[in-house]
């Protein structure tokens, strides 16, 4: 019975305050805005493969495969 008059008191609470609380307006001012972009393009040389691996993501993956004496199982 308590929780539910704390409950009904507090959705009373809230609403009483959601209703006093007025709308502030503000004046805006619009400006404008001059864009000036200028692109300089350069030829890019390839670059080379530096390596290759067999595998998508092989080294990621033994990195993750590492065992820990944590990791076996204990004999009961």
């Amino acid at each position: 019975m308590k929780a539910i008059l704390t409950f009904v008191f507090f959705i009373f609470i809230s609403t009483t305050a959601m209703a006093n609380t007025k709308a502030v307006k503000v004046e805006t001012i619009a400006k404008g805005v001059n864009l000036e972009i200028t692109i300089a393009t350069k030829k890019v040389q390839p670059t080379q493969v530096a390596r290759l691996y067999k595998f998508k993501n092989a080294r990621v993956k033994k990195a993750l495969k590492f065992a820990t004496k944590a990791n076996r199982a204990k004999m009961a």
